[in-house]
């Protein structure tokens, strides 16, 4: 597999959330979702509020969880700068279904002093999050 794996590098405003040789990189661009394999044309992309896999070079499949951002493809390296990125398996689902209940609630309560708009975001992001901890 080797011989088909390029760089891979997930950074957040925090930390470098992963850093390693990859054979498959999938995104969910603004425009439609698209994979990346070794040898992809360049490419720069903005991404959206979705879920990101990755194939690492043996095989196993990772997810993340992530709020947006951008992903720039180059000489068999991609580096995606996200707003956020959780991997699947440290999820606080607790947590994304207080934030879910929470934005529903406000949503049900049409008060005027609501920012309707960052409700329903807040709402689809706990509910990516959940949905990539395979909690819904």
């Amino acid at each position: 597999m080797a011989e088909k794996a390029f760089k891979l590098e997930i950074v957040t405003p925090k930390k470098i959330v992963y850093s390693a040789e990859v054979t498959s990189f999938s995104a969910p661009g603004v425009v439609g979702g698209f994979q990346v394999l070794k040898s992809h044309a360049p490419l720069l992309s903005s991404i959206s509020v979705g879920e990101v896999k990755i194939q690492d070079a043996v095989g196993k499949e990772i997810r993340y969880a992530t709020s947006g951002g951008f992903v720039e493809v180059h000489d068999n390296k991609v580096v995606m700068l996200a707003e956020t990125a959780e991997r699947s398996d440290e999820i606080d689902v607790a947590r994304a279904s207080s934030a879910r209940d929470r934005a529903q609630k406000r949503i049900e309560e049409k008060k005027a002093e609501i920012d309707l708009e960052r409700v329903r975001i807040a709402l689809f992001r706990a509910l990516n999050r959940l949905k990539v901890a395979n909690k819904l």
